[in-house]
């Protein structure tokens, strides 16, 4: 899958940052792609590329958190293509960066959980049949190095940390059950970027983060699967 023409892709959390970026180079490289948004009515960027790839783009509502949309997304993929070739499991939410032990809310924990790792675990279980039947298909996660053990410096972020490490545990079992299936899944740290959640002062624009993880999706093998990845491909603790 080192070139993406032709390729069938999904991406969640399209409306905005990395989904809208992945979804408009995805689709300049000639793949086709259902995105997947909460609110895509409320997406400028997406409403321009449907006008400017009203065939290659679909565009469907959808919640991470949300089964019956899942499901609902998986039928209206399902109507139009019979196999996923790469799902890139964007959608995230951060929570607060100054929460302490004394100042932790449960609430708060398990609705950025519920995103962050039960999302992609929804997505990805809903969608296995149409990805069963996938070209060389692929799962990216789309993880953090802030979910690193090894490398938690600084702690802080609770919600974010925690939520992050479960996903790069899940991205593992994930490969453990998925790769004799033939599909490769891995986890990708995009680095930090300047998108709602990274801020403006972050170093990286989504337009090079975005092509430097296409870059390494495109280039994945079997011998892969599981790890937890840079946007460059070089294995990260975890």
């Amino acid at each position: 899958m080192k070139g993406f023409a032709g390729t069938r892709a999904v991406v969640t959390g399209a409306g905005r940052g990395l989904g809208l970026e992945f979804t408009r180079q995805l689709l300049a490289a000639g793949a086709e792609v259902f995105a997947l948004a909460r609110k895509p009515d409320r997406s400028p960027g997406l409403e321009s590329l449907q006008e400017a790839h009203p065939r290659a783009l679909r565009v469907a509502r959808a919640d991470v958190t949300d089964e019956a949309l899942i499901g609902a997304a998986h039928e209206a993929i399902r109507s139009v293509w019979d196999g996923i070739d790469l799902l890139i499991n964007n959608a995230g939410t951060y929570g607060r960066h100054d929460a302490t032990l004394s100042s932790l809310d449960r609430d708060e924990l398990i609705g950025v959980f519920d995103v962050n790792v039960l999302g992609p675990l929804r997505v990805t279980r809903i969608l296995l049949d149409l990805i069963r039947r996938g070209r060389s298909p692929r799962v990216a996660n789309l993880s953090s190095l802030m979910g690193s053990i090894a490398d938690n410096h600084s702690g802080g972020s609770w919600a974010y940390r925690i939520s992050k490490a479960a996903l790069n545990m899940a991205t593992r079992n994930l490969a453990h059950e998925l790769t004799p299936l033939g599909i490769v899944a891995v986890a990708l740290h995009p680095g930090w970027v300047r998108t709602d959640m990274g801020g403006e002062n972050a170093p990286l624009a989504p337009q090079e983060a975005v092509e430097a993880m296409l870059a390494t999706i495109g280039s994945l093998g079997p011998d892969q699967a599981g790890r937890f990845l840079d946007r460059n491909g070089h294995p990260l603790p975890y």
